[in-house]
């Protein structure tokens, strides 16, 4: 008898969190809208939007993985004479309906996050054709900010480039000239679908954290289960160099 409760009661969870899953409300942060940011103008010449990895709520100060990316792309513009102003666009509420919201968004390829981000580019574009938009994005972020490209408008798109780096592999991934998808050489599991690897990986993770847990060490269960070959740094040839080439050809014509 005691079996046969367990059993229904696990069964009303899955149904419960696959009504919540189905039904709930498709919400994103009110509070992510670019004009706040732009309301004045800003003096910078270029406007740089920061889309995380993850559930893509995580702060630029907090974001450890992305950051040094994003400050090595202000530092180089900054060297050529440009002025930047980093906006992180969150694309998911941090709380459990966000998360679910986020979660349906996310298995639908971001049609409605990137729609949001979408327009507001072209308004952006807009009202201030002199700037320069760069959307940016890690992961999950990336294949956010490729579909958001998908959904400008061809008239817009002069004023737009976007660096992605790590895009998972099953994300639609476009190649125009105004777009640079970085995987590490290749070295991103992730990125390159490198599924083999990504199963050992995934299987091996519990016992990695646990060990770390044991011996101390600062290790949390994400970190644990990072897919080999994508975490990215500044400094490695493949990254930081790849992106300065980027721009320079891009900010040629300015």
């Amino acid at each position: 008898m005691k079996m046969k409760k367990i059993k229904y009661l696990t069964i009303s969870l899955v149904a419960l969190n696959g009504l919540l899953f189905l039904f709930s409300p498709t919400g994103f942060p009110e509070h992510i809208q670019l004009e706040e940011f732009l309301n004045p103008v800003p003096q910078a010449d270029v406007i740089i939007i920061f889309n995380s990895g993850g559930w893509g709520n995580t702060s630029l100060e907090e974001a450890k993985d992305f950051a040094p990316i994003i400050e090595g792309i202000q530092k180089t513009l900054n060297d050529w004479g440009y002025n930047s102003l980093v906006i992180p666009y969150a694309r998911t509420k941090d709380d459990f309906f966000g998360r679910i919201a986020g979660a349906k968004d996310f298995l639908n390829s971001f049609e409605s996050s990137s729609n949001l981000l979408a327009r507001e580019i072209e308004s952006l574009v807009e009202k201030m054709p002199d700037k320069k938009v760069i959307v940016t994005g890690l992961s999950a972020g990336g294949a956010f900010a490729n579909e958001t490209y998908e959904k400008i408008s061809e008239e817009a798109r002069g004023s737009v480039i976007v660096i992605t780096a790590g895009t998972p592999f099953w994300a639609n991934i476009s190649e125009p000239e105004n777009i640079l998808q970085l995987n590490n050489a290749g070295k991103d599991s992730l990125a390159k679908g490198k599924i083999k690897i990504l199963l050992f990986s995934l299987l091996n993770s519990p016992r990695k954290w646990l060990s770390a847990k044991i011996k101390r060490q600062d290790l949390s269960f994400s970190q644990a289960i990072q897919a080999p070959g994508h975490d990215y740094f500044w400094d490695a040839p493949e990254v930081g160099s790849e992106i300065v080439a980027f721009l320079r050809n891009r900010f040629r014509e300015i």
